[in-house]
């Protein structure tokens, strides 16, 4: 009898630690083919390259720190994160949030042994960061150019020995948004030599042209490019055999039949076996812009991605497709989203709404479990949308349980920690200390963004200071709020709430611990584990 008991309890332990580590979304349908998106994830503008047989890709990553995610793939299809480019900003204005604002579209190349990264903050200029390892560490950022409204570098380093960049023109700064500039660069990848040359310009045909990548190919120096927005735009393959032009252009993928809308912009990439691919983002509303994977051909020196559906000479977004071919079969891999808690440092899908500061948790107190001090929100019409301690990480799937188990310790009845799904609208459920007992509640805001004041929509007397809160999203972004004394059983608390995106940046889910009253003590709470389920 004692065996069996023994039994059963490896085997429902065994059990935990699968659901623990199934992802809730998976691209890679393990019969050699995949399905799109490789990652329903919010990793905008994505810009990919190959060294050896090895894939890395970063992103934008806006006033969210550590920032510039570094992910790895050995197929394109399974990813993981190995780091950030970025640990914190060193602009003293990014120690609060600066929504929208920070590390837009970046480029990653590898060039005489070393990874660069170039972006442009739309505010400052063309910032650089290079490393000789991915995973870092990344050398601090340098502005290679102090300028307003410049975004999107993107560096090619010509067979002759030459350098340059191309940058495209944020339109809320410039009032400029389908122009490519061309700059001389010097060899080392560190400054600009000249004013820059205009080389393409067709605001009829391609409005709001964006995100340029540089390339070369058979004599060609190509362009892609994005044009006609986010939401609703198209591919734009320019080329020229002199690198000033002029440039030729031509439609290269487009929406279509199908209902991948943009398709916005990304990066081409050769695999050792010579096949082309086209890593691009889509515009999914409250899960943000996710990442696509396009097979892609060349016909007479004009890339062809996706599959030509409808004849038109223009590619379509495929769904499905075979993966692309490696020298070994690759480990089914996702961007990392459970988090135990269990070592020295969260994991690296976590990002805080600014710089971090390392008096805000402590990880050493209490072993296996992340204690977050409740930090003051200094707003006294209760909103979050500017506090820097959010600890939150982007929405992995259509639908997922999110789950987080903590003990809340306060010290004063203006404390409150949560569980919150974070956008221009947000809601959480939070518990506080209430008379001689706790309480847990829904709050929601609506238009947080505008200074608006959150809601209490349901409060329910809770017994213990231990418990574990849940939201579920359903297909849509719509999100039910609910909490257990033991894990097992949950009971709802609120309304439905349906999650909006950020300012450029999809809706996130995480955790916090706050105090309303600067004048009050301030308590801590600690985090045993946050977890997805499908």
């Amino acid at each position: 009898m004692i065996k069996r008991i023994i039994c059963i309890a490896l085997i429902s332990f065994a059990t935990l630690l699968s659901q623990n580590n199934q992802s809730v979304w998976t691209p890679d349908n393990g019969d050699g083919t995949y399905k799109n998106p490789v990652i329903h994830a919010d990793y905008s503008d994505p810009d990919v390259i190959r060294v050896g047989e090895d894939y890395y890709m970063t992103s934008s990553s806006f006033s969210h720190f550590p920032g510039l995610p570094i992910l790895h793939s050995k197929d394109l299809v399974n990813w993981e994160i190995i780091g950030h480019a970025v640990i914190r900003y060193p602009i003293k204005e990014f120690d609060k949030p600066q929504h929208g604002n920070g590390i837009w579209a970046p480029c990653i190349r590898y060039h005489n042994g070393e990874f660069y990264i170039y972006y442009g903050d739309p505010d400052y200029g063309i910032f650089m960061t290079k490393s000789k390892n991915p995973e870092g560490p990344w050398q601090p950022l340098i502005l290679i150019k102090k300028a307003k409204g410049w975004i999107d570098p993107s560096p090619l380093w010509d067979d002759d020995g030459n350098a340059y960049l191309v940058h495209a023109w944020a339109r809320s700064r410039s009032g400029i948004k389908h122009r490519l500039t061309l700059h001389k660069m010097s060899p080392d990848g560190e400054s600009l030599l000249d004013e820059g040359v205009l080389i393409y310009c067709d605001s009829l045909k391609h409005p709001t042209l964006e995100g340029p990548k540089f390339y070369k190919r058979n004599g060609y120096y190509y362009i892609f490019a994005p044009a006609g927005g986010v939401r609703n735009g198209w591919q734009v393959a320019l080329r020229s055999k002199n690198i000033y032009g002029p440039y030729e252009d031509k439609i290269v993928l487009e929406q279509g039949s199908t209902y991948i809308n943009g398709p916005h912009q990304g990066g081409w990439v050769k695999t050792p076996e010579g096949e082309s691919w086209f890593v691009h983002f889509q515009d999914k509303d409250a899960y943000g812009r996710i990442v696509h994977l396009q097979p892609m051909r060349w016909e007479d020196d004009w890339p062809v991605m996706g599959i030509d559906y409808d004849g038109n000479g223009i590619g379509e977004p495929v769904l499905n497709y075979k993966k692309p071919k490696v020298a070994v079969n690759s480990e089914i891999k996702t961007p990392q989203t459970n988090d135990e808690f269990d070592a020295d440092y969260p994991g690296l899908q976590w990002q805080w709404q600014a710089n971090f500061d390392s008096s805000w948790t402590s990880r050493k107190v209490r072993k296996g479990w992340l204690r977050i001090y409740s930090q003051v929100v200094n707003d006294s019409i209760r909103n979050l949308w500017n506090v820097p301690q959010l600890f939150m990480q982007k929405f992995p799937a259509p639908e997922f349980n999110a789950i987080a188990k903590l003990e809340f310790n306060p010290q004063s009845g203006s404390e409150f920690a949560g569980l919150i799904v974070f956008g221009l609208d947000y809601s959480y459920i939070g518990i506080r200390k209430k008379n001689d007992g706790y309480t847990i509640y829904q709050a929601i805001n609506k238009n947080a963004d505008m200074g608006n004041q959150e809601i209490i929509v349901e409060e329910k007397n809770l017994s213990t200071n231990l418990v574990y809160l849940r939201v579920s999203v359903s297909d849509g972004g719509f999100c039910d709020f609910s909490y257990s004394s033991d894990g097992i059983s949950f009971k709802s608390v609120g309304n439905k709430f349906k999650a909006r995106e950020g300012k450029w940046v999809g809706a996130k889910v995480g955790i916090f611990s706050l105090n309303w009253n600067k004048n009050n003590n301030n308590g801590y709470t600690d985090f045993d584990w946050f977890r997805f389920e499908p």
